[in-house]
């Protein structure tokens, strides 16, 4: 028999998973810059992170890593040297599936690609939880550089995530 959800439990099953999508287009010309994915509310515990390229992305996309803001401070979620993702075609995946010291992952399928656990018994996905700073706005963001003038291309976020506190939320 499988364990209880322990979380949902606390929360009398208001703990429910949730799917948030972002579409996020490319934009930044020559310099390094950042793209809102959500705003968090609350504290809210993050299941699975991954985007799909829907539109190819420019020639010099680098440095690609996932972080949080308050307006104040940042908070790396995944490796900040980041990964390069640079013409990554349709349909490609960008992924968090490891501790915050490890690079988002980007499986290309210009040849196609395959993606196991970190560790065997692990799921791909490696969850996190996140918690807003009082009395100012705190977002997830999606960062990079690049030398494209302006870059270009596209790429779908999914977030599955469940709230944490009572007013915990993704926007």
């Amino acid at each position: 028999m499988p364990a209880p959800n322990y979380i949902g439990g606390i929360l009398g099953g208001a703990a429910r998973l949730r799917h948030t999508t972002h579409t996020t287009t490319l934009t930044v010309s020559n310099t390094t810059g950042s793209i809102v994915l959500a705003t968090i509310t609350g504290a809210v515990g993050i299941e699975a992170l991954w985007g799909e390229v829907t539109t190819v992305l420019s020639a010099a996309v680098t440095a690609a890593h996932l972080r949080t803001m308050d307006q104040t401070a940042n908070v790396d979620v995944t490796l900040a040297s980041g990964e390069t993702l640079s013409a990554a075609p349709v349909g490609s995946i960008i992924s968090r599936i490891g501790l915050v010291a490890t690079k988002i992952t980007l499986k290309s399928n210009a040849a196609g690609a395959f993606q196991d656990a970190t560790t065997a018994g692990n799921a791909n996905f490696t969850p996190f939880y996140l918690v807003k700073k009082t009395a100012a706005v705190t977002t997830l963001d999606f960062r990079y550089t690049t030398t494209d003038a302006p870059s270009t291309g596209a790429i779908r976020w999914n977030i599955l995530w469940r709230p944490l506190s009572a007013d915990g939320a993704l926007t």
